[in-house]
């Protein structure tokens, strides 16, 4: 059964486009990891300050697999860390990751 992760990071408004720029540069990081099924970043379209990381895996074992995994900590440090330099300021204020199964919904294909 698909697992959805979603990582709510607060982000103050004047620092959206610096997240945006940082997954960018690490596009496709996840994508062969072990049951990974899908990744979506969304930006608010209001004055609301979270922006969404949505996954999908395949099981929690494989969520799981992936936090634990060289992989996870490479994809998290910054371009400047990986080449021995100091960490960029943060541009989130909060994280949290809620944890969801599908219920229901429909196929339009």
């Amino acid at each position: 059964m698909t697992v959805i992760k979603i990582n709510v990071i607060t982000v103050p408004r004047d620092s959206g486009d610096e997240l945006a720029h940082r997954f960018a540069a690490r596009a496709g990081a996840v994508d062969d990891a072990e049951g990974f099924e899908g990744f979506e970043l969304l930006k608010p379209a209001d004055d609301r300050e979270q922006w969404l990381v949505i996954t999908r895996w395949r099981d929690e074992d494989s969520f799981q697999a992936w936090l634990g995994s060289e992989s996870f900590a490479h994809g998290h440090r910054s371009a400047a860390e990986r080449h021995g330099e100091a960490a960029p300021k943060p541009v989130a204020t909060h994280s949290e990751v809620w944890s969801y199964v599908v219920a229901g919904g429909s196929d339009p294909r």
